[in-house]
């Protein structure tokens, strides 16, 4: 099992930059693919960004590509997401979670673990 705490977020003007950090719990960790999503209010939830397991595959939304990065430090079971050049239409709660495949780790149903969420808000 796998337990899932994100931290990070905030309220930022638009253009600032955030970064998100999820912490895993279990001996596990490295042997999961994982993938940051957000939801905002009234909207289904989104994926944003996702990493294979020891890091070498990234994926992003073409709505956060060449704005947002994703990294993971497998020796402190945590995963990362740097976030800058941000725009109110960033604005939602971002869930981490983590998966072990097989699957698209762009499809929200590839995922086992989910975290609580932290919410990022985008003033303009």
């Amino acid at each position: 099992q796998v337990q899932l705490v994100e931290s990070g977020g905030g309220l930022v003007q638009a253009g600032g930059s955030l970064r998100l950090s999820c912490a895993a719990s279990g001996r596990t960790f490295s042997m999961h693919f994982m993938g940051w999503f957000r939801q905002a209010p009234g909207k289904e939830r989104e994926f944003v960004a996702a990493i294979s397991w020891n890091g070498g595959t990234t994926y992003y939304a073409d709505s956060v590509k060449g704005r947002f990065t994703i990294s993971r430090d497998n020796a402190k079971n945590t995963v990362y997401l740097q976030m800058n050049s941000l725009k109110p239409e960033d604005t939602a709660v971002y869930y981490c979670a983590a998966g072990r495949g097989p699957g698209r780790l762009w499809v929200l149903s590839s995922y086992e673990h989910w975290g609580r969420g932290t919410q990022v808000t985008v003033s303009s």
